[in-house]
């Protein structure tokens, strides 16, 4: 009998680091084949001979993003929907531009922990953890500094200076996902009960209705 609990036991510790992040690489690269019609967890593959430099690349991070909107913020994205060769690789990147008091409004990435460094302003970041503490980490970065947000938990960041901020984040995901929390709940197609809202939110409906006509 002891014998065989320590093989199951053999068993269960050689198959969980398997179970616990993606498949290692069976090949260099996998450019993705966007117009493929076979369903896989991610994109096919294009034949690795017709390969190209411009598989690889991007051009436009250097540019800021429009920051005229209800955020005063814009997010300018580069995963495998921008570059194709990034298909399998588990990486990606977006820069952010913040106006005077814009912010990137709670939103969590399904798919990725993200590590975001301040190139230029200050922000005010923070995450919060899960039920049933839900404690907040937040800090105020300044040029230079770095924080990081553990993958699937609610987090922001806030411009409370009066000048513009720009900041690079790395996410560990080719496709990390994006759920903003507030267009989530208050804006989904179709609409969620008022009835819920107000009592998950502990308002009358009046309230919702208004904060829903917002998205």
């Amino acid at each position: 009998m002891a014998s065989k609990f320590f093989l199951l036991a053999l068993l269960a510790l050689s198959v969980s680091p398997a179970l616990a992040s993606d498949p290692s690489q069976l090949q260099d690269f996998c450019v993705a084949d966007r117009t493929s019609p076979v369903f896989v967890n991610g994109f096919a593959c294009q034949d690795p001979k017709i390969a190209v430099s411009e598989d690889f690349f991007f051009s436009g991070l250097h540019m800021a993003g429009n920051t005229s909107n209800k955020q005063s913020s814009a997010v300018t994205a580069v995963n495998v929907a921008q570059i194709a060769g990034l298909n399998t690789l588990g990486i990606s990147l977006v820069r952010v531009d913040y106006a005077p008091f814009g912010q990137n409004p709670p939103h969590i990435h399904p798919r990725a922990t993200e590590i975001l460094t301040v190139l230029e302003g200050s922000l005010y970041v923070g995450f919060m953890t899960s039920n049933p503490e839900n404690k907040l980490f937040a800090k105020v970065l300044n040029k230079g500094d770095v924080f990081v947000f553990p993958q699937g938990l609610i987090h922001f960041q806030f411009n409370y200076g009066t000048n513009k901020a720009v900041a690079i984040a790395a996410l560990s995901s080719k496709n990390p996902g994006v759920i903003t929390i507030g267009n989530a709940v208050f804006g989904s197609k179709p609409s969620i009960s008022d009835d819920i809202l107000a009592k998950a939110f502990q308002v009358d409906k009046m309230t919702v209705d208004r904060i829903q006509a917002q998205f």
